[in-house]
């Protein structure tokens, strides 16, 4: 008598479609407002007399998804996904709504709060849905589809949001990804509500105690961003801004994590490096090429596009190789491949190709840094969920997730003081005197690199694919 095993169901299987679809469609909105908003700020910041806080408008959104993401994860540990999520896709609504509706910069900068609220909720809480819903053989292609999924958005959302900008206006913009929110919400949710609470959550540390390192952190972020309106004061204010936040974000990072010591604490350092190098970037090439070179916002968007089709194409390849591609390897091609592509927006700013040059040159350079992220990036989510203890996945993966959004909006908090410094003296010198800072921080991702890599005792582990940004 002869037995045989039935194959595990798939991702695509009755048992696990509504979940892999929801999901995606999740992704699939959080790359589309991303693309989409980094593409159009310089017609908002236009419109609304507000080019001072075109940083601010970047790095509060990071700076409130700490929030989320530190409250969503633990919520998540100790109650399950369902409800952190819900309430994470409400907030991000909210924060779409009050976008589209906003009169001055300040409202638009606290309408973009509202959405870091909810994207760092939306973030952490997919990891856990993963973590739980799917096995450990199936997550490789769970995150090979979160990549795919950001495709067809990097392909349409920047020159579509450009061309409604520039034809009905920009409020539609927020407008419509509101209408994807509440699509996407309606697939995932009635299958996320099922997935039954931990029944022994692990514990990381008082949630109040959290909370408020967080709110601290965010505090921080926004008035480094605002530093520059305080004159002569701004860098004693930025200074001690900085000194908040180191004290404030370290407990919520690994031990070790600010002096990137090998294993997790490198991981989670290198996440916000890779994160502090490319937002810090990309949110300046739409502007600089559109005062600069004089390319339209659509055109700008394709910029973009190319990084984000990159980005995607590189993730789906580093998952094809598996283990054939050690996980210490992958970062450190990443991560030569980032900086490759920041030094290439340094040299277009200092130098000014007159023409088509620039521009071109540009878009090739920051194609290249999209095969960068999408080498190394995956990476740091395998490793932070390999090496999460079982029932702490929230608690990893919003140390992660916060160590990517704080060091992101520390960036872009630090490259706008410099912008709104050299901005003062001519157009040329604020893109050629803040764009060195990004190359700076793309060193040192690389050297953290060399410290990455999977504790022996954890064996090989297949290579995870995942999204942008």
């Amino acid at each position: 008598m002869s037995t045989s095993t039935a194959p595990a169901p798939g991702i695509f299987s009755r048992h696990h479609l509504r979940t892999t679809v929801g999901t995606t469609a999740l992704v699939f909105l959080t790359a589309f407002e991303s693309l989409a908003v980094t593409t159009v700020m310089p017609i908002v910041s236009a419109d609304l007399d507000g080019r001072g806080a075109y940083a601010t408008a970047f790095s509060a959104t990071l700076a409130a998804s700490v929030l989320g993401m530190v409250v969503a994860g633990g919520w998540a540990d100790r109650r399950g996904p369902a409800r952190p999520l819900l309430a994470a896709v409400a907030t991000f609504g909210l924060g779409l709504l009050a976008a589209s509706l906003a009169p001055t910069m300040g409202a638009f900068v606290a309408a973009r709060f509202l959405q870091g609220l909810g994207a760092g909720g939306i973030s952490v809480t997919l990891y856990v849905v993963v973590a739980l819903v799917y096995p450990p053989p199936l997550r490789p292609a769970v995150f090979g589809v979160f990549a795919s999924a950001w495709v067809l958005p990097s392909l349409v959302g920047p020159p579509l949001a450009g061309l409604v900008a520039e034809s009905i206006g920009w409020p539609w913009v927020f407008s419509g990804v509101l209408v994807l929110v509440l699509a996407a919400a309606a697939l995932v949710l009635p299958t996320v509500l099922r997935i039954p609470a931990p029944a022994a959550p692990a514990r990381a540390g008082s949630p109040g105690t959290r909370f408020a390192l967080a709110a601290g952190v965010a505090v921080a972020v926004v008035g480094l961003s605002s530093a520059g309106s305080t004159g002569p004061a701004r860098w004693a204010v930025a200074a001690l801004a900085l000194a908040v936040l180191v004290v404030c974000v370290r407990p919520l990072l690994p031990r070790g994590t600010l002096s990137a010591q090998h294993g997790m604490p490198a991981t989670v350092a290198l996440r916000g490096l890779l994160a502090a190098t490319f937002y810090s970037t990309e949110v300046y090439l739409p502007l600089m090429l559109h005062e600069r070179f004089g390319v339209p916002v659509w055109g700008a968007g394709v910029v973009l596009t190319a990084a984000a089709v990159s980005w995607a194409s590189a993730s789906a390849v580093q998952g094809r190789l598996g283990h054939r591609l050690p996980h210490a390897l992958a970062v450190r091609i990443g991560t030569v491949a980032l900086l490759a592509g920041v030094l290439v927006q340094v040299a277009t700013a200092v130098l000014s190709p007159a023409g088509a040059a620039g521009p071109a040159a540009a878009a090739a350079g920051w194609f290249v840094a999209g095969l960068g992220m999408g080498f190394a990036f995956p990476r740091t989510t395998v490793l932070v969920l390999e090496l999460s203890p079982a029932g702490a996945e929230g608690a990893g993966s919003a140390a992660l997730n916060t160590s990517d959004a704080a060091g992101g909006a520390t960036a872009l908090a630090l490259t706008g003081l410099l912008f709104g410094a050299f901005s003062t003296l001519s157009g040329w010198a604020a893109f050629a005197g803040t764009l060195p800072l990004c190359a700076l921080l793309a060193v040192l991702a690389l050297l953290v690199a060399r410290r990455v890599r999977l504790p022996a005792a954890h064996g090989v582990a297949a290579p995870v694919s995942q999204g942008t940004h």
